[in-house]
């Protein structure tokens, strides 16, 4: 399989965000965007996969899928997977691994088949297999119909390679880009955050609004791969150059000063500190940063997660007058898991969309227009 060569490719995101994800990935130029259970597909090759994994906010994931057949039995899995072009795609010097999940299937023994995929790769290729190998093939077989993928990323993409301070109960960034996305956010207004943990939201909006690309800081599982092409990557990094600073500004508080410690030294990492501020307070010290109205943004605490839900009654209600008395003009995007929690705020929130898993949560976003 060369550089030229098309395939497609699943970006894997949260269920429940698909939707945002193919937006983005439209918006980005890549090929015939399709939202599916758990994710995209899109068409390309193995340039469109690298730009993925540099470019795509909402992705957690990206897969690139390089075959696919029917197999009924383990024997016929293990012949028709050493018929896959391995050493187009994988280097002989270096280990590799697989995984195998069966669905709906006559083969349903999931750790014989990725067994047999192993031992097909290494008989016709030559390499070895480690559990702990940063390149992972991905033997999926559902109805009997096999499709085997290389995982490009490596580490989840939601790591971006500035965030070395974690708050408690964290945002991932691609769960953080796309929620922001679906409130409408471009770039161009300011964005404030008064529960910012370790600052995601807010460091998420300022490299949106200074065009940073997320995976810019990081490296990628393809970049061990047979075909990668270190002379074409370095091009396409480099692609777009700097622009001018944003207008806007973003701004985060939380009670916690470990967490606004933690929210500086993320935003220094990720090259935006110029454009963020972050200030320790309370809920009943906020207010609106001068200037146009713009986004408000939180992840409060909520049941199951930190503290019980009774007590977070009054932490939501007090949210909701703050921002009713200080914060007109602006939206209001707040994720949480419990409908109940969100009417303490008193804030005019639309019906949410549907629930995204969240650690193990599942939430939901709900979006208030204009405050008046």
């Amino acid at each position: 399989m060369t550089a030229g060569d098309e395939f497609e490719i699943f970006l894997v995101t949260a269920p429940g965000l698909e939707a945002a994800l193919c937006a983005e990935a439209r918006e980005r130029g890549f090929k015939a965007p399709t939202p599916v259970k758990g994710g995209v597909t899109v068409t390309g090759g193995w340039p469109e996969v690298w730009r993925a994994n540099l470019e795509l906010r909402g992705a957690s994931r990206v897969l690139a899928r390089i075959a696919e057949f029917r197999a009924l039995h383990l024997a016929q899995l293990d012949k028709r997977a050493r018929k896959v072009p391995w050493g187009e795609i994988l280097r002989r010097d270096l280990p590799f691994r697989v995984e195998a999940s069966c669905k709906h299937s006559r083969i349903y023994h999931q750790r014989a088949a990725a067994q047999r995929v192993e031992t097909a790769i290494r008989e016709a290729l030559g390499a070895s297999v480690s559990p702990e190998a940063e390149i992972c093939i991905k033997a999926r077989i559902e109805d009997d119909l096999c499709t085997v993928s290389v995982d490009s990323s490596g580490e989840t993409l939601h790591k971006r390679g500035h965030k070395e301070a974690v708050a408690k109960a964290p945002m991932r960034e691609n769960l953080a880009a796309l929620f922001l996305r679906l409130c409408g956010f471009d770039g161009s207004e300011p964005v404030v955050d008064p529960m910012c943990g370790s600052g995601t939201f807010v460091i998420e909006a300022a490299e949106i609004a200074a065009g940073l690309k997320p995976g810019r800081s990081r490296r990628f599982a393809f970049e061990q791969l047979a075909g990668f092409d270190a002379a074409a990557w370095r091009r396409l990094q480099e692609k777009g150059g700097s622009q001018p600073p944003p207008a806007a500004r973003f701004f985060g508080s939380d009670r916690d000063a470990g967490a606004i410690q933690a929210a500086r030294d993320n935003a220094a990492r990720a090259g935006v500190a110029g454009w963020t501020e972050f200030r320790q307070q309370t809920i009943s010290d906020l207010t609106a940063p001068e200037g146009p109205p713009g986004l408000v943004i939180v992840n409060p605490p909520y049941g199951g997660r930190i503290g019980e839900r009774k007590r977070l009654y009054p932490l939501y209600n007090a949210l909701g007058q703050v921002l009713r008395a200080r914060f007109a003009g602006w939206r209001v995007g707040l994720v949480t898991n419990d409908a109940s929690l969100a009417a303490a705020t008193g804030l005019p929130f639309a019906p949410p969309g549907g629930p995204v898993s969240h650690g193990g949560i599942s939430v939901m976003l709900f979006q208030a227009g204009p405050l008046s």
